[in-house]
């Protein structure tokens, strides 16, 4: 059994800053990539950003120069630093976790269960 658990949505005014964090844990043999995801209303789920285990970072465009990712490897956890707030980051903000269980190394991916981040104009 694998879980996520995601802390830090909450409500924020326009050009605030919020900080996500999710930690992974339970049967984890290894893990690669772990990032983070929105879906707005009535859209679909999309990337924000995302990290390796190398430290190589992705963003979405409409988030570079606003958004910082980072992970602590020792603690299997991955912080989204988000500053810069606007309303069209309101979105449920999932982890995301690819990893694997066992020594086989089949890597599979694993979701939080979403935090709401509501911004303000």
């Amino acid at each position: 059994q694998v879980q996520l658990v995601e802390s830090g949505g909450g409500l924020v005014q326009a050009g605030g800053s919020l900080r996500l964090s999710c930690a992974a844990s339970g049967s984890i043999y290894s893990l690669d990539v772990m990032g983070w995801y929105r879906q707005a209303p009535g859209k679909r789920r999309e990337l924000v950003a995302r990290i390796d285990n190398g430290g190589a970072t992705n963003y979405a465009e409409s988030v570079k120069g606003r958004f910082t990712i980072s992970r602590d490897n020792a603690k299997n956890t991955v912080t989204l630093q988000m500053n810069s707030l606007a309303s069209e980051d309101t979105a449920v903000y999932y982890c995301n976790a690819r990893l694997s269980t066992d020594w086989r190394r089949l890597l599979r991916d694993y979701w939080g269960q979403g935090t709401q981040v509501t911004v303000s104009s």
